[in-house]
Order: C-alpha cells, then sequence, then structure tokens
C-alpha cells in the first residue's frame, strides 16, 4: 500500500540534504552510463570488424603458388610453381573428407569492358559454383555459375552492383543481356552483391565473374590456375587440412619439404581466431571497468547510507521510544536509498543507450570504411601471368 507520509518523508530529507543526494546519484549514474557504453562501443567494433568478413566461411583457406626458396632433386631455387587443376583433383581424392568445397579460380586481363556507350573498367576472373559455397556473395538477380557453364566453357558472366551501376542505367535489367569483354560478347546470367564491407565488399562487387573454364581458354592456359580457395566441413578444423594440402602440393610440384615459401597460405580460421580473441579481451576489460565503476557507486551508497543513519540516530530513537518497529524504520532509510539509485541507475541506462545509438547514426552503416583486409582478399597477386 503506497504509503504517502512516509515518502514525503523522504523527499524532504532529499531536499534537505541535496548535495549529498546528488553525490549518491552521480556514483550509481556513472558506474550504469560507463558500463552501457563500454558494452556498447565494444559490441559496436565487434560488428564493424565482423561485417568486414560478412558471410566468408570461417573454417576456409587460401593458398597458391610462389617461388621456391631451395635446391630439390637437381631443381634450383626461384622457379614459380604454378598450380594446375591437376593439382585440384590430388587434394580432391585424398582429403575428400575433410574439404567441402574447393574452388580454384583464375584472374584473366579484362581491359574495357562494355555494354553499348557506357564502358568501365573491372576485375575479371574465372571461377567455379563452389565459390558461393564459401564466399560473402549474395544472389540479387539469376544465378551463379552452374557445371554445365564449366563444361561447354560458356561465354556467360556473373556481374557485382558497381559493374551493374556502370553498364547500366537503373531502368535496364543486366540479366539476359551481353557485355562486351576483351571484344567477345558474355551474357550476364546473374547479379551478387556481397555481405562484406570496406573495401572488400567493394571489390567484390566491381568483379566480373567467368566460368573457369572460359577464363582457361581465353587466357590459352588450359588446366592452370592461379589460386584456390577451399572450405573444410563443419567439424573439420581448417588448420588441421593445412599441413596436408601443403605435402601434397609440394610432392605434386617437386618441393622441397622445407621449403615453406614455395606456396603461399592464408588461414581464415587462424585469421577470425585472432580477432575473437582480440575481442574476448576487450570484452574482459569492458566489464572489469565497468563493474569497477557500478562498485565504487555501491560502496558510495553504503557509505552515504551509513551516514545517514548516523545524522538520524536520535530520531530513530524517538521513533522507536514511541512505538515504531525495527522494520518500519529499516525500510524508512533503504527507500530512501533505492529510489535514489533506482532514478540514478534507470538515467544512467536511458542516457548511455541514447549516446551509443546517437553514435550508430553519426557513422553509419560502414559502406564505404576502408580496411586493408587480410592477405587472401587479394590472393591473384602472388601468381605470374
Amino acid at each position: 500500500m503506497f504509503d504517502y507520509d512516509k515518502w514525503q518523508e523522504i523527499f524532504n530529507t532529499i531536499k534537505k540534504h541535496k548535495l549529498r543526494t546528488f553525490l549518491t546519484a552521480l556514483g550509481v549514474f556513472w558506474g550504469i552510463f560507463m558500463l552501457v557504453v563500454l558494452m556498447g562501443a565494444g559490441k559496436g567494433l565487434e560488428n564493424g570488424v565482423m561485417s568486414i568478413l560478412g558471410g566468408h566461411a570461417k573454417n576456409s583457406l587460401y593458398a597458391g603458388g610462389n617461388r621456391t626458396s631451395k635446391p630439390y632433386k637437381g631443381r634450383k631455387p626461384g622457379r614459380w610453381v604454378r598450380l594446375t587443376l591437376d593439382d585440384m583433383e590430388a587434394i580432391r581424392s585424398r582429403l575428400g573428407d575433410k574439404i567441402q568445397y574447393l574452388a580454384p579460380r583464375l584472374w584473366m586481363p579484362s581491359g574495357e569492358v562494355s555494354h553499348g556507350d557506357r564502358k568501365g573498367a573491372f576485375e575479371a576472373r574465372g571461377d567455379t559454383p563452389d565459390l558461393l559455397h564459401i564466399d560473402a556473395l549474395e544472389m540479387v538477380e539469376g544465378r551463379f555459375l552452374n557445371a554445365l557453364d564449366m563444361e561447354r566453357r560458356r561465354k556467360v558472366c556473373v556481374i557485382g552492383r558497381r559493374v551493374r551501376e556502370v553498364l547500366f542505367t537503373q531502368e535496364e535489367d543486366p540479366i539476359g543481356q551481353n557485355i562486351k569483354i576483351r571484344g567477345a560478347e558474355y551474357l550476364v546470367v546473374g547479379l551478387i552483391k556481397s555481405d562484406r564491407r570496406g573495401n572488400d565488399g567493394l571489390q567484390d562487387e566491381k568483379t566480373i565473374f567467368l566460368p573457369l573454364t572460359t577464363a582457361q581458354q581465353l587466357t590459352n592456359l588450359p588446366n592452370r590456375i592461379g589460386w584456390f580457395v577451399c572450405s573444410m566441413y563443419p567439424e573439420v578444423s581448417a588448420s588441421s587440412v593445412e599441413d596436408d594440402i601443403l605435402n601434397i602440393l609440394k610432392k605434386c610440384h617437386s618441393i622441397a619439404p622445407n621449403d615453406k615459401k614455395a606456396i603461399w597460405v592464408d588461414n581464415v580460421e587462424e585469421e577470425f581466431a585472432e580477432i575473437m580473441g582480440l575481442f574476448t579481451g576487450i570484452k574482459f576489460i569492458v566489464w572489469f571497468v565497468g563493474i569497477g565503476s557500478l562498485l565504487a557507486g555501491v560502496i558510495g551508497v553504503g557509505n552515504i547510507m551509513l551516514i545517514v543513519v548516523k545524522d538520524r540516530t536520535k530520531e530513530i530513537v524517538v521513533r522507536k521510544a514511541l512505538g515504531a518497529s525495527p522494520q518500519s524504520i529499516v525500510s524508512m532509510v533503504l527507500l530512501e536509498s533505492v529510489f535514489i539509485t533506482t532514478l540514478a541507475g534507470y538515467l544512467g541506462l536511458v542516457l548511455g543507450t541514447g549516446l551509443i545509438y546517437l553514435l550508430g547514426l553519426s557513422v553509419g552503416d560502414g559502406e564505404t570504411a576502408s580496411w586493408a583486409g587480410p592477405r587472401w582478399t587479394c590472393g591473384w597477386e602472388y601468381w605470374p601471368y
């Protein structure tokens, strides 16, 4: 039941001791406010970094050929290791129970790409259907490359959203239309977008994807690939397969077992684990600082309650003499403290949430954020053309 006299007495006490009340409320307010802001900032940073990876398979790795650094079986160091589809077959046959998707890739110079009187310069790559299951790509319209495209070396392509913006008007539907690459017409069968943010996502959407076999024919590099990416089954760790892949490739290309430079490997799983380890540390610091601030507020409230009881000793004695129960006396002191801390805590929560919301609005969705990204985003740069 609402006790009007008790609440009137509490408000009178608050008015009488404004500074004491303010300092008590400030300790609780600042503890809640800091905890909310730090947790929001930490989570926002984590979401921002994770959005750069997007839907990319986390248990995957990239690999490609480089120059050998050691002599082996009469061969001098410094020769290029050029990967082929035969290497992919060797990996599939020996590690098929561990590798779920395997996507060899080949970069090809595209020159100026055009559609009608609209032109642009874009990256073109030969890829396979498995790429859609590994990379952070999402179909917007049409379809991705399929096995029939690969088998028949079809002149089809899938384009990113940025390619569509440059080569087609807003009213045009790119699906079913042709674009010209190196003087040849290619049928657009799909439109993709990347769910990664920053430079990696922009690069994906500025890319034209061709069937790998078509790219090999165009570059006159039959059976050749530049690099490959593979992802494991959910229960398999990429790190556990990395050495097996290296051993297979070294055996196929007569590379010294202790040559660590002939094959470059970028393990996305390890990079992802490093990122998550970093954020585990950040979370610990956030909770440590936040709980420390709250604890300081709690100690402040406890000290203030002791001062309140000491200041009101005579009043408490009079109440006891008039027959007040111990419960009513304790509840009076506690109710005042609970009211102040609840009000201050709620205010800290609201203001902290509001600040995080405003920061989110000012930062935006991060579409244009700059991020150098891990090395595997540009794996083709390791391969000589």
